[in-house]
């Protein structure tokens, strides 16, 4: 138990940094968060359009500090994933942001909330973005999370692909931005931490390459443990790949000495349980199944 970062009665503000979101979305769940006793305050922004994007880099900005500083908004909320999130984060002032102040996101957000805990050592949440609330089967789990409880996790889908056990700090998300952060942000930015990681609409080529490259650049040997979610939907436009995501991930990992653990439950499809991004946790597989403990 911790203490609470969003209880009832709490404010909420949501805007959009990465992609354009619909409008009925984002009322949907303004409705489902204030039926629970939530206040939310959705920023003028959150409605931009710019080609695909929300609005321009400078925009998002904007709209991120004036919630961060606003003393009103206990958490931040982004409105839905897509691109260009990492257009904008590399002109945060962190010195304006005095306080700490979660941010909830998943996808392409994973770049905001991986520089957050970089920078800050400030912790957000892996979790469904505020658009996509109406179809979020784990919202009780996030606002548990928030609430400053300390929910289980629902581990038996989990497929153990190197057994062991590791403690460390929880950090990732999105494949596809992941791989891109040690160039970002620091080259041994997961250094000590248990990385989760996600994708959808990837080929198998895709991901294969993707993680070759975070093998050859020693990122995983950072790493305390690695746990993969969903990768679904999975396309095949080309000329069939034949390795499996197992195949893969057992290459990319082989002669790794931290546990490493497959069909964890989040992602884009399926079950999607929430991390805290920069929470410590337990990941252990010495009973023969695996075990996630945050500390």
């Amino acid at each position: 138990m911790t203490n609470p970062l969003l209880i009832p009665g709490h404010s909420i503000g949501v805007f959009s940094p990465s992609s354009w979101v619909e409008k009925s979305d984002i009322e949907a769940a303004q409705t489902i968060m204030e039926a629970r006793g939530y206040n939310v305050f959705i920023h003028p922004q959150t409605y931009d359009r710019n080609h695909q994007s929300a609005g321009t880099p400078e925009q998002k900005l904007k709209a991120f500090y004036d919630l961060w500083e606003n003393p009103d908004i206990h958490v931040i909320w982004a409105a839905g994933g897509g691109n260009r999130c990492l257009h904008w984060i590399d002109q945060i002032d962190y010195s304006r942001l005095k306080t700490p102040k979660p941010v909830i996101g998943f996808s392409d957000v994973t770049a905001l909330l991986n520089a957050l805990y970089k920078n800050l050592n400030t912790i957000s949440f892996h979790g469904s973005t505020f658009g996509r609330l109406k179809n979020y089967q784990q919202l009780d789990h996030l606002l548990a999370l928030l609430g400053g409880q300390n929910p289980p996790y629902p581990m038996d889908t989990a497929k153990i692909i190197i057994p062991g056990s590791a403690t460390g700090y929880l950090m990732g998300g999105n494949l596809s931005i992941v791989q891109y952060l040690p160039a970002i942000l620091a080259a041994d930015v997961f250094k000590g931490a248990i990385l989760f990681l996600e994708d959808c609409q990837e080929e198998l080529s895709r991901i294969d390459r993707m993680l070759r490259v975070m093998r050859q650049t020693k990122i995983f040997e950072h790493c305390k443990g690695l746990i993969f979610g969903s990768f679904d939907p999975i396309p095949e436009t080309g000329k069939p790949f034949g390795f499996t995501l197992e195949d893969i991930i057992r290459e990319h990992t082989n002669n790794l000495n931290i546990p490493v653990v497959m069909q964890g439950s989040f992602g884009h499809t399926g079950a999607f349980y929430s991390f805290p991004v920069g929470g410590f946790a337990t990941l252990d597989t010495s009973q023969h199944y695996t075990k996630l403990t945050l500390q």
